[in-house]
């Protein structure tokens, strides 16, 4: 039984590490999200950092207009690398899990 135990603790510690590492991958991960005209361009990582923003002069000129372009945009990227985020980690940590009974319904 003490075996199992420091078995299962070993799994846990190189889940957390595969964790850690999928997580700093996932930092060079980027999608790019743009505007249905082609007027605001988002650039995130899939750990939900925005890295570039390019914005069409044009919107310079409406202040609100402007607003609501980056708003929608970047929420839509965001969602996007939040999505490849969470699928990512939630693969990582279920292959790295022991086998501890009833733990597959938590993930």
């Amino acid at each position: 039984m003490l075996g199992d135990l420091m078995g299962m603790m070993g799994k846990l510690k190189e889940a957390r590490e595969r964790v850690a590492e999928t997580k700093e991958r996932l930092k060079t991960v980027t999608l790019q999200e743009v505007s249905e005209d082609g007027a605001v361009i988002v650039v995130v990582s899939a750990n939900r950092e925005i890295r570039e923003i390019q914005i069409d002069d044009s919107l310079y000129d409406d202040k609100e207009q402007l607003t609501d372009y980056l708003i929608i945009t970047l929420n839509r990227a965001l969602e996007k690398a939040g999505e490849i985020h969470d699928t990512e980690l939630a693969a990582v940590a279920k292959e790295g899990m022991p086998n501890i009974p009833g733990l597959d319904s938590l993930l």
